[in-house]
């Protein structure tokens, strides 16, 4: 048989089409290398007792255990029977039950002291954990005296039994039967690694590995497995990528080098602030990839209040003094208009010094155009303002701004990816937190330059080192981890609103101290309130840690509660993503200015809002959001000089994981530190994302948040290989694997960035 059609063989032909088909359905296991690289989750020594007393309930598990006690039991004037099984591990005890016509086998077989396999769900009934029609597997063929049945277990002592990732329709000894059945085909495997890497690490051939993780004989079988499929797991993504990045270098692109004398010179000379060692180095990386031709791909991620804006600001001021155009993409229509805003603000600096600034007037209609101009001198260049709720007028003049090359900057929304959207020469590319975005907005944006735009991804979502050389490896990393001089420091307080009320009554107090001292404030709640279904962040898991089934609170509500009771006489807003456009850059315009006290607000605020005046923040529900979310929203505070103060109101029990990780927010303002918390609590898929699921469904050994040496020890091993042969010619089973891993369901992955 053929290597490939081996694996592609469908699982249908050797395991019959019920068992297929529930595989395919429940376990999404197709063909015969699926359900080869369905590893076990874990293996129990035979004859080992598992342990009882750490079932978790309404969860589908298999256990180990003997039979302490079996007996009939009468019902409905004996009409009815049941079968009571009672098990034992020698720590804790389960009950079985079986009704009807299904007691008949299992009383035959589940005698006292016999041992077995048992899977099914667990359950409750009379204050007991029982598992209610469970199927099982003997695990000695002998049902006559104990005696016997001690040493048929102890014969099987030290053997390992896989259990398998299963479903309720499907057990884990019905997996391992029909691993059974394609496991001769393990010996057709094609091994991805070239030989040479292969033996300098000493990891066994690949058939020898499937064998091993499947059926091993000792403890270092299943470590020597895991080890070869771990790195197989790390080395074929890396080389996906690897590929990628030097596909990137083979793509021509304008090189945008720098200019003496021209707006990026003027805009350095009027920063009223050196730049920081951070911003200076990071800086120096992009310019140094701009300058190069082929297109730049760099992840800039920074702390919050870092200054990335600043740094991609001058990324496109230098590419503008090049000939060029630079675009920023932002999420949200509230992002892209503060975006615009700031560098308006930024570039009026530097009009006010150098006598180049003139202000268009906003055009009427949706939002009007939002355009600033330094004009007047062969520095001068126009910033616009491109979002889909703009009026028709000032939408027609700022596509014609960017056509004719008028507009060296635009700021924006998706709609700047529309087909309408044409520019005069497109050189950079900024998009602002890139996991808002999909593959296809992304490269729709990319090509709309005459070459390949430059492209710099920022987030300001601390990503841990093995995070960015996996979802974001096919870009170079740029990292700005320090924060200006002139960052006032941030406390942070966790508020039991349930066990101490007069705490929530305090903050309140703090607000208002802090409006009367000149100063602005942020409510954050998780719900906006004029909707049936709670959109807070809380997962049902979270609400069961403190015992709360209450509703999210929400904007409408709270707003309203504090206007008529702690904050009355405060100027209290509301801002929510669904407000209309206009309604929402009126609101934000409106407290940027300080004619608002407090802005109650969704996490719309979350990223890139920008109001020095504002020093206190309450988000209220706190445990309802994610570790890193909350570090985003404490970040709009403290941003000017005067000190930031964050309170995390909650009703989470002092003793559950959802106050910890309130208490870890505000233990440390270091969004790295707080970055590995968030990873600690969280799956794997959850890190990867749903974009990501070509990366999930092909990482079962390797884990992104714990392998980190693997990773990048696998990387630095596909950097040398691809260089060496970028086509992999001399390297068909890598390539084999390759395809496999990129097959049409997979590769979006790769796009991400």
């Amino acid at each position: 048989m053929d290597p490939v059609s081996a694996f592609d063989e469908p699982l249908k032909k050797l395991l019959g089409g019920a068992t297929a088909k529930v595989m395919a359905e429940h376990l999404d296991l197709h063909t015969v290398g699926d359900l080869l690289h369905h590893y076990p989750r874990r293996y129990e020594e035979r004859g080992r007792l598992t342990a009882l007393t750490e079932l978790p309930l309404d969860e589908h598990v298999t256990v180990v255990a003997q039979v302490a006690d079996a007996r009939i039991m009468m019902f409905n004037n004996g009409r009815g029977k049941r079968l009571e099984v009672t098990l034992t591990d020698g720590s804790g005890r389960l009950q079985l039950v079986f009704f009807g016509h299904g007691v008949h086998k299992p009383h035959k077989e589940l005698l006292p002291g016999r041992r077995a396999m048992f899977a099914g769900k667990v359950s409750v009934f009379n204050r007991k954990m029982q598992l209610a029609h469970p199927t099982y597997q003997l695990l000695d063929a002998r049902d006559d005296d104990a005696g016997d049945v001690t040493e048929a277990v102890d014969a099987f002592a030290g053997q390992l039994l896989p259990i398998y990732p299963a479903c309720k329709q499907l057990d884990s000894w019905r997996i391992a039967k029909a691993v059974d059945t394609v496991l001769p085909s393990a010996q057709e495997a094609v091994d991805p690694l070239p030989p040479a890497l292969r033996e300098g690490r000493g990891f066994v051939p690949l058939p020898e590995a499937l064998l091993r993780i499947h059926r091993p004989q000792t403890k270092a079988d299943i470590a020597a497995a895991r080890d070869r499929l771990r790195w197989d797991e790390a080395f074929v993504l890396q080389v996906a990528l690897a590929r990628r990045r030097y596909a990137d270098t083979q793509l021509p692109a304008k090189a945008r080098r720098s200019v003496t004398g021209g707006l990026l010179d003027a805009f350095d000379a009027t920063l009223p602030f050196t730049l920081t060692e951070g911003q200076q180095k990071v800086t120096g990386e992009i310019f140094d990839a701009l300058a190069t031709e082929h297109p730049m791909h760099r992840l800039l991620q920074g702390e919050v209040g870092s200054g990335k804006t600043l740094v991609a600001l001058r990324a496109m001021l230098r590419v503008v003094d090049a000939g060029g155009q630079a675009a920023m993409l932002a999420p949200t229509e509230v992002l892209a208009q503060q975006h615009h805003r700031s560098v308006t603000e930024m570039m009026g600096e530097l009009a006010g010094k150098w006598g180049l600034w003139r202000e268009a007037p906003p055009q009427k209609g949706g939002g009007g155009r939002g355009e600033g101009m330094p004009g007047g001198s062969d520095l001068g260049t126009k910033v616009v303002l491109l979002t889909g709720s703009m009026g028709v007028a000032a939408r027609r003049q700022a596509l014609l701004d960017l056509v004719t090359g008028e507009a060296g900057i635009v700021i924006g929304t998706h709609a700047l990816i529309e087909d309408k959207v044409q520019f005069h020469d497109l050189g950079l590319v900024v998009v602002d937190e890139q996991h808002r975005f999909g593959v296809e907005q992304r490269d729709a944006l990319r090509s709309k330059g005459k070459q390949p735009p430059h492209l710099l991804v920022m987030t300001a979502t601390p990503i841990p080192r093995t995070v960015a050389m996996t979802v974001f490896g096919d870009l170079e990393t740029s990292v700005l981890d320090q924060l200006p001089a002139g960052r006032s420091p941030i406390a942070s307080h966790v508020v039991p609103a349930k066990d101490k009320p007069h705490f929530l009554s305090r903050a309140w107090e703090r607000v208002r101290e802090e409006v009367e001292n000149g100063h602005q404030a942020y409510v954050v709640c998780p719900r906006i309130g004029d909707e049936d279904e709670p959109a807070g962040k809380k997962t049902k898991k979270a609400a069961e840690e403190d015992g709360d089934k209450r509703p999210p609170l929400a904007v409408l509500e709270i707003a309203e509660q504090l206007a008529k009771g702690p904050l009355a006489g405060l100027r209290v807003e509301v801002l929510h993503g669904r407000m209309p456009a206009d309604d929402k850059d009126d609101v934000m315009r409106r407290f940027a200015a300080g004619q608002a006290d407090v802005l109650v607000a969704t996490t719309v605020i979350e990223v890139g809002v920008n109001v020095p005046n504002a020093t206190a923040m309450v988000i209220m529900d706190a445990d309802r959001f994610g570790v890193s979310q909350l570090h985003q929203l404490r970040g709009r505070v403290g941003r000017g000089s005067a000190p930031g103060l964050c309170l995390l109101v909650s009703e989470a029990h002092e003793a559950s994981p959802a106050r910890a990780r309130l208490s870890a927010v505000a233990a440390t303002l270091d969004g790295f530190e707080l970055s590995r918390i968030d990873l600690e609590q969280r799956r794997e898929g959850d890190v990867l994302g749903q974009a990501q699921s070509g990366v999930r469904s092909s990482l079962r050994v390797l884990s992104v948040i714990d392998d980190e040496e693997v990773i990048a020890a696998a990387r630095e091993e596909a950097v040398r290989v691809v260089a060496d042969d970028p086509g992999l010619e001399r390297l068909p089973e890598l390539r084999t694997a390759l395809d496999a891993l990129l097959d049409k369901d997979r590769e979006e992955y790769l796009d991400k960035g």
